[in-house]
């Protein structure tokens, strides 16, 4: 008797497993779908062109194929990717994707591809918060499919990584900061001469909503700015043994929308590198005059719906939102 208690009891606990992970699978199914319904104006728009969704009974792995994303003019075709979680840490989400996607936009008629050899991706919440989001992929290519296949640029190692702030969360307010960082090695850029370089970004962006599920429900940047979002350039950072470029500032956007702030840019060897595309007085204009060590710096002020060296204006700029 005891023992068919016992099987009768494990059972139930199997089938209403069987039912919860079944049911769980079909509200993702259903939200994912519903990406296809937005307008890709001001939502993007997610349209997959096989969906499947498995690993039962431990897991949940999403595999959309022959994926399409659009947002405003700009349309992603990427053949596969893949989100895998555990059913016991459903906020680590391991991904992954096949190259190579295709971008294409259809106000200026450019379309590239980017493509790499391996590729991983992680995405670590916490509380309804980006606790951790990586992506690392490794012999990357960007071309030109315009005419013909014309690189871009190439690098044997890429990493993006965004962490969270908590010293700067303000659970109040409802807003969170995000620090990122991404690293390129062994960058090359035939059109400006780029050869096995080293590339590094540091940035950190305050007064982001601390809850992912209301990104999206309003327009993401005039709220940004409402609540006195900064986007602090920590540092940019490139090195290829005979020329390098350090900048640092920070950037926030006015109640118009225009950009406002400052960048300072320091260099050496790259005014003599980028001088067949960039013709005077604009070159001296960006990175500055040299010194006597031949060094290049100036700081380029954004204001006003302007962008300005020092105090010479240099062009206008359109408003973000």
């Amino acid at each position: 008797m005891r023992i068919i208690i016992l099987g009768s009891l494990v059972l139930l606990v199997v089938m209403a497993w069987t039912g919860a992970w079944f049911f769980i699978a079909g509200q993702l199914r259903q939200q994912i779908e519903l990406q296809a319904l937005a307008d890709g104006e001001t939502a993007p728009q997610l349209v997959c062109g096989s969906l499947d969704i498995g690993g039962f009974p431990f897991r949940f792995d999403i595999e959309c194929a022959s994926a399409s994303v659009v947002s405003g003019d700009l349309l992603v075709e990427i053949p596969y990717m893949r989100a895998s979680a555990m059913v016991y840490r459903p906020n680590h989400l391991l991904g992954a994707a096949t190259g190579p996607i295709a971008l294409s936009d259809a106000f200026t008629g450019t379309r590239q591809e980017v493509n790499w050899t391996g590729s991983e991706a992680s995405l670590r919440i916490e509380n309804w918060r980006i606790a951790r989001l990586s992506i690392i992929a490794d012999g990357v290519t960007w071309t030109d499919q315009l005419f013909g296949d014309t690189l871009i640029a190439e690098a044997g190692h890429i990493e993006a990584h965004l962490l969270d702030m908590p010293e700067m969360h303000d659970e109040g307010a409802g807003r969170a900061a995000l620090a990122g960082y991404l690293r390129a090695e062994a960058l090359s850029a035939p059109g400006i001469a780029l050869t096995d370089t080293n590339a590094e970004i540091e940035l950190e962006v305050t007064a982001l909503p601390d809850d992912i599920r209301d990104w999206g429900a309003v327009p993401i940047l005039p709220d940004w700015q409402q609540a006195g979002g900064k986007l602090r350039i920590v540092g940019i950072r490139a090195n290829d043994g005979t020329a390098d470029l350090n900048a640092s500032g920070e950037l926030a956007l006015d109640a118009q929308g225009y950009p406002t702030g400052s960048i300072s840019i320091d260099s050496l060897g790259v005014a003599e590198r980028i001088g067949p595309y960039l013709e005077e007085p604009w070159r001296t204009l960006v990175l500055g005059v040299p010194g006597e060590t031949g060094r290049h710096s100036n700081q380029l002020n954004f204001a006003g719906g302007g962008i300005s060296s020092g105090l010479v204006p240099i062009a206008a700029l359109a408003p973000l939102f």
